[in-house]
């Protein structure tokens, strides 16, 4: 991993970090950053895009949603501070990625091998539910950040939403017309050009407290992108 590339996706979080491209996104993160939560009162909160977080020479890149408003949204690092990074972190360690399993707060020790974390959109959204609009203005950020991910093989996708906008990611990046569109399903695989495409339930409490996605459901699938990487 060249220290160039580093140095590009450094600047690249730099220009995500400060991105005030959807007024609606900018209008709910910066209100709930000073309204807060009761239990988070005491807590400076982030209130600004949300950075990718990992090891830039990845063969893994996995593709959330969006960050929460009392997770990533308060705590400034993706997937962190909110049930579903509880999940997802507790997973990569079991599965040989993450060196802890849980993801507190920036500065907590956390450090990624041979994955890479982002989102499809940057800023927390009301009620869980970026926009399209939201979604494509984000979209030159997740473009930007595969191209400078030389080693990623292996994309993981957390939901339908995610799944859709990787299509999207790789058709741009490889120039290919995907017709017909691969459909999502946890486990679902679609080879397109050099890439392995991964489908995954996301780890949001609406499926984990109703069981359907457990623990060995989401171990398996970050076990199935190690098969696929090579790694």
């Amino acid at each position: 991993m060249s220290s160039a590339r580093s140095e590009d996706l450094s600047q690249l979080m730099e220009e995500v970090v400060s991105c005030r491209a959807c007024p609606r996104l900018v209008s709910w993160r910066e209100e709930i950053a000073r309204v807060k939560r009761a239990a988070f009162a005491d807590q400076e909160y982030w209130g600004r895009p949300v950075p990718s977080l990992g090891d830039p020479g990845a063969l893994v890149l996995v593709v959330g949603l969006a960050p929460a408003a009392h997770g990533g949204n308060r705590t400034g690092r993706i997937f962190t501070g909110d049930r579903s990074g509880d999940w997802l972190f507790a997973s990569l360690h079991r599965t040989g990625y993450a060196n802890q399993p849980v993801s507190l707060h920036r500065g907590d020790g956390l450090k990624l091998t041979g994955v890479y974390v982002t989102a499809a959109v940057r800023c927390a959204p009301p009620g869980n539910g970026p926009a399209i609009a939201e979604r494509e203005a984000c979209s030159p950020y997740l473009i930007r950040e595969l191209e400078l991910l030389a080693e990623v093989r292996v994309i993981v996708a957390l939901g339908a939403f995610a799944w859709d906008a990787a299509i999207r990611t790789l058709a741009h990046v490889s120039g290919m017309r995907l017709r017909p569109k691969p459909r999502f399903g946890h486990l679902a695989e679609a080879s397109i050009a050099r890439y392995e495409l991964l489908g995954c339930y996301h780890p949001s409490q609406q499926n984990t407290f109703t069981g359907r996605l457990t623990e060995p459901m989401l171990d398996s699938v970050f076990s199935r992108a190690r098969a696929l990487a090579g790694a």
